[in-house]
């Protein structure tokens, strides 16, 4: 694989435009494998972006699994955790436990926050946020995190440019909106990001379904014969690639695309307008502004 074949900035393997090594970024997957679940025909053959190996576990149980990836650190882990490795902790985490630390400044205490995570009835819960943890405190400490300004600190101008502005209000609203939708008590994506709580480890007979490949997902799709995968899973790599890669990407996925194939693609970025394809309010990770859910033959030249 060439440079000039993988434009796109997560071959860097860091979220930072510094010279260095190759890190893992994920330790976890903070993407509702349930969207994918419900969206894929039980049976059909599925390319996933391996990441922390997370959505790769979470479907080969129904399902055989191409786990692709373009940061070889990465994939390695992904590899660990397919035998039973404990999830570690990646880049993404350190950035959220600092962020957690800094909860008590908002009035956010462990019991406090204990009680809204165990809550199952999702008006009891939007209450609770509102009159406990939606606190001015609260409000003004994220919004100055998620500031472009300290947001530059950790993550590459590629990185920043698809944000939507005042992004810390709008992954508020995100949260806001899981929160009104979906039980905390049975929401591991909750837990993961207002707690903290590690990913299980899994491994199993089914794991053995998922082959690993180190590539970037362009470049891997248009080797493969067409008709070679009745489903795509593409976690956010089009944040900060570029147009001409995003046009690669859709021709490979085209190409390599079953009859009646299925594609899933979030986005940090907000939607332009209403779409009949964006699922994110169904997706408990809370974080996302599109999950875009569609057949493969909908995919839209860039």
């Amino acid at each position: 694989m060439s440079e000039a074949a993988a434009d796109t900035v997560w071959r860097a393997g860091r979220f930072d435009a510094k010279a260095g090594p190759r890190t893992i970024l994920f330790g976890r997957m903070y993407e509702d494998v349930q969207i994918e679940r419900r969206a894929f025909e039980d049976g059909a053959r599925v390319f996933c972006i391996a990441s922390a190996g997370c959505t790769a576990l979470g479907l080969c149980d129904r399902h055989e699994v191409v786990a692709c990836d373009i940061n070889p650190v990465q994939l390695a882990y992904a590899g660990e955790r397919l035998h039973g490795a404990p999830a570690r902790v990646g880049t993404a985490e350190n950035v959220m436990a600092f962020a957690r630390s800094l909860a008590p400044l908002a009035g956010w205490g462990k019991e406090t926050l204990s009680m809204f995570l165990d809550l199952a009835d999702v008006e009891a819960q939007a209450e609770f946020w509102k009159a406990h943890l939606d606190t001015w405190r609260f409000r003004t400490g994220f919004d100055a995190m998620l500031s472009l300004v300290s947001l530059r600190a950790v993550y590459s101008r590629d990185l920043l440019a698809f944000l939507p502005k005042r992004f810390g209000a709008v992954l508020r609203a995100r949260m806001e909106r899981c929160i009104g939708l979906h039980p905390n008590a049975t929401n591991p994506y909750a837990r993961a990001l207002f707690a903290g709580e590690p990913a299980s480890a899994a491994s199993g007979e089914s794991a053995r379904r998922i082959e690993l490949v180190l590539s970037d997902a362009a470049s891997y799709l248009e080797s493969c014969a067409p008709g070679s995968f009745g489903a795509f899973t593409l976690s956010n790599i089009l944040d900060g690639a570029t147009m001409e890669y995003r046009g690669r990407l859709f021709r490979a996925v085209r190409r390599a695309s079953a009859p009646e194939g299925v594609v899933v693609l979030r986005s940090f970025g907000e939607p332009s307008g209403p779409s009949p394809w964006n699922q994110a309010e169904r997706d408990r990770a809370m974080l996302w502004g599109i999950v875009d859910v569609r057949r493969v033959e909908e995919l839209a030249a860039p």
